[in-house]
């Protein structure tokens, strides 16, 4: 089968920058991509739709896409059904799923859209999120890097690698990002915390990094790795990490829902998101 990006878009602007995200991943990987517009059945209404005809919307962000980037490889597909399960469908066996945030039936005030929840949350291949500006403007993503969440005591070989790769092809420097706590002893203490504790504890998290990069540093020994343990709540250290950079990369873990809600809510990059 032959390897592609996949994009799924609707009418309005956030998928467009989700598309031309899609696009430029594409021409940076050398691949095709398709461009899949979902119609749900309720929507079919020719009132409703009048004067818009479903079947066209992804043949005009491919014609945009086409005539923004004059060597890209794309093809436009319309389907009819409920957009989470079709996606994740028509994704499968892609390289990349990319969809925006929300789409145009997001509600005002909700950082994540139900779809995109969804299909970031089931789907069986990596899925990149990417938030809400115009393929216009100049996002502020451009130049500081990709960055990835690390669980020392459960790294995610498939998160890693991809961050990884995804340096790589950039040529950028990964940001290595592993929060960590206090042990439980140590939260409410009859005595305070001695700084030479702290400074133990912490050293034993910076190792615990180390080692769970060291198989991924020798297989990409081109790509500049900054390792940095910070003493924060996983959504808290990704947010912060995700401040300027260019990609996040975080692993889904079975039945970790409610955690991956909360990181997509902070985080103003595009996410990729990757099962482990």
């Amino acid at each position: 089968m032959q390897r592609e990006i996949i994009v799924g878009v609707d009418r309005s602007a956030r998928s467009r920058a989700a598309a031309d995200w899609g696009a430029r991943e594409a021409l940076l990987r050398g691949l095709p991509l398709r461009v899949v517009h979902v119609v749900p059945p309720a929507s079919l209404d020719p009132v409703e739709q009048w004067p818009y005809h479903p079947e066209a919307v992804a043949d005009h962000v491919v014609a945009e896409l086409t005539g923004r980037h004059g060597t890209l490889r794309a093809g436009a597909e319309s389907a009819i059904g409920t957009p989470a399960p079709v996606l994740r469908a028509v994704g499968r066996d892609a390289e990349l799923l990319v969809l925006g945030l929300r789409g145009e039936g997001g509600q005002a005030g909700t950082a994540v859209g139900s779809t995109a929840e969804a299909v970031a949350e089931e789907s069986t291949g990596p899925v990149v999120l990417v938030p809400g500006a115009t393929p216009a403007e100049a996002p502020p993503w451009r130049s500081a890097g990709v960055a990835v969440g690390v669980d020392v005591r459960d790294p995610s070989a498939a998160a890693l690698d991809f961050a990884f790769e995804a340096a790589r092809l950039r040529g950028a420097r990964l940001h290595a990002v592993h929060a960590w706590q206090l042990p439980d002893s140590a939260v409410s203490p009859p005595l305070p915390i001695l700084e030479e504790d702290r400074a133990t504890w912490e050293d034993n998290e910076v190792q615990l990094l180390s080692d769970a990069l060291r198989p991924w540093r020798r297989k990409y020994p081109d790509v500049d790795v900054l390792e940095d343990v910070l003493l924060f709540t996983p959504a808290e250290a990704l947010a912060h990490a995700s401040e300027g950079a260019e990609l996040m990369v975080v692993a889904r873990h079975s039945g970790a829902g409610s955690t991956l809600r909360e990181l997509l809510g902070r985080l103003r990059c595009p996410v990729a998101v990757v099962p482990s």
